[in-house]
């Protein structure tokens, strides 16, 4: 029997993106590129012609804009959408405004670079659009693919594992956060129900470069707690969330009594940097039984193995339920590995959180 494929709509003004999106998702066997579009008017045409299972999205294009047509769309016919921008500091704002309007993901264009580069782009870009089909499809997960897959790396190849007895028992609480596909609001909702004197946290959001920069300015104006983008070296203080870079590691570490972070480049891991299991490694390591790990809304398995070595060390661990989640996958993978120490709707988190870190 025919596996039905994943079809897409390209909606963007520019007829070498459109050529470049199209053969990059078309070298996966899963989907087909079922139109393009110059601009939302012709979208439209074509969505009246075949509904697609996702639509690419530019955001600046001529005659109507894609939030307004992504406005328009989410209103009348609710079809999930991936931002694909090439993002820029100002035009990461607009991004996080097409996010606020209902956008599954925002991801950044592919562009001629190196094998590498065109590589990782190719593998990103294709999960993305399969996390939206699943997203629509109410969290019933999509038959699996059988195209031979890229290698999918481990923390290994950032951090070895940590040992036994990562780290003495202290006063001081370190929350280490994981999300991706809906994590955007999920972590609006946790950091906003947290008092000002919260646990130091440190969170791997699946972003792209140049993307969390303006995320974390957005939740630390929304937020008691302080929220910034994480360079390297940064303390993780009590009252204060670091959001890993997009497009870079980051572990936790410690000198004697002080927590602090590093970033860095590598690898992708679990197909993804910044990688969740790299962060819960690191934080088995330097802070074990001295955290709690939390695993929110996503798809894939980023997170379930680190959460796992998170536990042996000795955390306590809390994953989002299926009821809440956008994207059950990560949270999912997290419990089936045994990791999971409690499992709550989103809005029960925060003072979880707060309770064990008391």
């Amino acid at each position: 029997m025919t596996r039905k494929k994943i079809r897409v709509l390209i909606v963007d003004d520019s007829a070498s993106v459109r050529q470049t999106l199209k053969s990059v998702l078309e070298s996966d066997p899963d989907i087909e590129v079922l139109a393009t579009a110059s601009d939302p008017f012709v979208a439209a045409e074509r969505i009246r012609d075949e509904v697609p299972d996702v639509i690419t999205l530019d955001i600046e294009m001529p005659r109507m804009d894609g939030l307004t047509f992504l406005e328009k769309i989410m209103s009348q016919h609710p079809i999930p959408i991936v931002i694909c921008s090439s993002l820029t500091e100002a035009g990461s704002k607009t991004a996080i405004a097409a996010l606020d309007r209902g956008a599954v993901e925002v991801i950044t264009k592919p562009k001629v670079g190196t094998a590498q580069f065109l590589r990782e782009s190719t593998i990103h870009l294709c999960d993305v659009i399969k996390c939206a089909a699943q997203a629509r499809l109410s969290r019933r997960a999509p038959p699996a693919s059988v195209r031979r897959a890229e290698p999918k790396l481990s923390a290994d190849a950032v951090l070895p594992k940590p040992s036994p007895s990562a780290m003495i028992q202290t006063t001081e609480r370190v929350v280490a956060v994981g999300a991706s596909t809906g994590g955007t609001e999920a972590l609006r909702v946790f950091l906003q129900a947290l008092p000002r004197d919260a646990p130091g946290m440190v969170i791997v959001q699946h972003m792209p470069e140049k993307f969390t920069a303006t995320f974390a300015e957005r939740l630390d104006s929304l937020c008691s707690v302080t929220v910034k983008e994480a360079k390297n070296g940064d303390t993780v203080l009590r009252g204060q969330a670091l959001i890993a870079p997009g497009n870079h590691h980051m572990l936790l570490k410690r000198s004697g009594a002080r927590y602090y972070v590093e970033v860095r480049d590598g690898p992708l891991v679990s197909r993804h940097r910044p990688s969740v299991d790299v962060l819960f490694r690191s934080t088995a390591r330097y802070a074990g039984s001295n955290a709690v790990g939390v695993i929110l809304t996503g798809m894939g398995d980023d997170g379930a193995k680190g959460m796992h070595e998170m536990k042996t060390a000795g955390a306590f661990n809390i994953a989002q339920d299926e009821a809440t989640c956008v994207v059950f996958g990560m949270p999912n993978e997290a419990i089936k590995a045994g990791g999971v120490d409690r499992i709550l709707p989103l809005e029960r988190i925060a003072a979880e959180v707060v309770q064990r870190c008391a």
